[in-house]
């Protein structure tokens, strides 16, 4: 009796592939329905069991600081443009409810459409359309699927866990 080999868990490369794939795909993206209010989503079918959404962002939409709760992930700009703020140090996962940082931590990019980036499993970021008339689309693949999702606020540089979100909250 032979047994079929363990899926193998898909790579940061094979999700920005996919992503990237998606992103280039006028058919997808042009069918995602588009709100001048709110962030629109589908859920998308990725490689590997991984978690793909396709994002709607208004003109001004952001997500506020928050992480993948231990997931890795990758996003790319389908149409428009998104700039990302993120922190380039790991945060303690548990056991914290507030954190002061150090200076020097920040990051920002500016994602055109056609670009995107990989993040580890540790990566907090905030993600925003900064245009002021231009909807923004992207394409978001995570592994394993996101176990939950923890949203902060920031005051300078003090950074408070403020909630954690599980996917039947979604």
């Amino acid at each position: 009796m032979s047994t079929a080999p363990a899926p193998t868990a898909p790579t940061a490369a094979d999700l920005l592939d996919f992503a990237r794939s998606v992103a280039a795909d006028p058919a997808v993206v042009g069918n995602l329905p588009l709100d001048p209010e709110g962030r629109t989503w589908v859920r998308l079918e990725g490689p590997g069991g991984c978690e793909a959404w396709l994002i709607g962002w208004p003109p001004g939409a952001e997500t506020g600081w928050h992480d993948h709760g231990g997931s890795y992930g990758v996003f790319v700009t389908a149409a428009g443009e998104l700039t990302e703020q993120s922190l380039s140090v790991p945060l303690p996962s548990e056991g914290w409810r507030s954190l002061e940082l150090a200076e020097g931590l920040d990051r920002k990019r500016v994602l055109p459409e056609g670009v995107g980036r990989a993040f580890g499993r540790n990566h907090v970021h905030q993600v925003t359309n900064n245009s002021p008339a231009t909807h923004a689309v992207s394409v978001h693949a995570y592994y394993p699927p996101l176990p939950l999702i923890r949203r902060y606020s920031r005051k300078g540089s003090t950074l408070r866990l403020e909630i954690v979100e599980r996917p039947e909250e979604w």
